[in-house]
């Protein structure tokens, strides 16, 4: 167990008239000992967060944050992130072991060639998933039951695949893959199949009701995480059956991003063919009686991505600039806001918002004014917290949030650029 520096963002609450949108307090997660960035990727109703931080060499490791305290599950082989964790004590894990993939594929988006695997982390107690035959798998969330979202390779050797490295870092991928829900046992695999006409699928998310959703498409014209994209955003009921959500106007990008318990999701679609990747897609809200609503951007932004809902339906994600800077949003009664414009006095400029749980809390990542990139906590005013809920330790200084978009650091750029795929769009 790692302890970090953690202090209160906020100084002092400021009194004033109500408002619609929520006001924040801002906790800077840190970082690993000589590491300088972290993200957030996931917080439960527990105010637990699950991400991932860079050690002092660089390799990224699952991480969560529990009050003052970080805890570094560490790697089974190179690099590894956590990207959820439920009220049990399990936590879904994608990390490389140290078996040279015998294709040379990237599947987790490294660049090393070994192979990227599914684990489920329970209880202190990291445990591989199987694959559908193939050498690699990746995933989502885990839900309330320990099933796990993802996707896993079979042995089917697809043509249409791409053969050097894409822009995400992925391939060469010779392989297809499919979704797969893992669970509730350690060794269950359940294959999702793909839409009709599609060769390929993944789940990025699982809820409660053991609905899934993610996207399908080709070999071709579908992207694994970080950046995670399909043709067809796509819901599986529990039986299995898919469904396809439709699209803001275009099958360029597709792909439904989170589901909460009332069977709403979040994601991203293109609006237009004509535009290109990086301005053509907006966030979107889906509903069974509604069907796909755009979201839309921040002012003077183009593009947007839904990263994930609560229960409530309030949506938080990114909005990108014409030069892809992102901002993160809080979708919330019908409007959207500029996270960094709800948050008082913070010691971070936010750049993303990953997730949202039913206490309206958000977790993401944002810059430091050294243009370092540091995992946050939001946590609105009033709603029963105060600064005495946080233990505040060390001497760290802190410094004054930027107040316009900042330049990164190189590191910080590279960490963006590799883990903020799935928020920030093509490249």
């Amino acid at each position: 167990m790692k302890r970090i520096l953690i202090s209160l963002a906020a100084a002092s609450l400021l009194a004033g008239p109500a408002i619609a949108q929520p006001r924040y307090f801002v906790i800077d997660l840190g970082t690993l000992p000589g590491g300088t960035s972290s993200m957030g990727n996931y917080l439960n109703d527990n105010r637990l967060v699950a991400g991932n931080a860079a050690d002092a060499n660089g390799t990224q490791q699952a991480v969560f944050w529990w009050g003052p305290f970080m805890i570094d599950i560490g790697t089974p082989g190179l690099n590894s992130v956590l990207l959820g964790f439920n009220s049990n004590g399990q936590a879904s894990i994608s990390a490389e072991i140290a078996t040279k993939d015998p294709n040379n594929e990237n599947f987790c988006a490294y660049g090393t060639g070994v192979e990227c695997q599914t684990f489920l982390y329970n209880r202190g107690a990291m445990i591989q998933l199987p694959t559908l035959g193939g050498n690699n798998s990746t995933v989502g969330n885990i839900n309330s039951k320990g099933e796990i979202a993802g996707a896993a390779e079979n042995t089917t050797q697809d043509p249409a695949c791409p053969t050097a490295v894409t822009f995400s870092g992925t391939g060469p991928q010779l392989l297809d893959y499919e979704a797969v829900v893992w669970g509730p046992k350690p060794g269950d695999i359940r294959e999702l199949h793909p839409l009709t006409g599609d060769t390929v699928g993944m789940a990025l998310w699982i809820n409660d009701k053991s609905q899934a959703v993610g996207a399908s498409g080709t070999c071709a014209n579908t992207e694994l995480p970080p950046l995670a994209f399909g043709s067809h955003a796509v819901l599986w009921d529990a039986d299995g059956t898919p469904h396809d959500l439709g699209n803001l106007g275009s099958t360029a990008i597709n792909m439904a991003l989170s589901i909460n318990n009332q069977g709403q999701v979040s994601g991203v679609s293109s609006v237009t063919g004509d535009a290109t990747p990086a301005q053509g897609h907006h966030a979107f809200l889906w509903t069974s009686t509604t069907g796909m609503r755009d979201l839309g951007t921040l002012p003077g932004d183009v593009a947007s991505v839904g990263a994930m809902l609560n229960d409530a339906g309030d949506v938080v994600g990114t909005s990108l600039d014409p030069m892809q800077n992102p901002t993160p949003f809080l979708w919330h009664d019908g409007a959207m806001s500029n996270l960094n414009d709800l948050a008082v006095n913070s010691s971070l400029y936010l750049l993303i918002a990953s997730a949202i749980n039913d206490h309206e809390e958000i977790t993401g990542f944002g810059v430091t004014g050294k243009g370092d990139l540091h995992a946050f906590l939001a946590v609105p005013i009033g709603v029963g917290f105060s600064p005495r809920d946080l233990v505040t330790t060390g001497a760290e200084s802190r410094e004054s949030a930027p107040h316009a978009r900042p330049i990164l650091s190189d590191n910080a750029r590279a960490f963006l650029l590799r883990f903020g795929g799935a928020y920030i769009g093509r490249k």
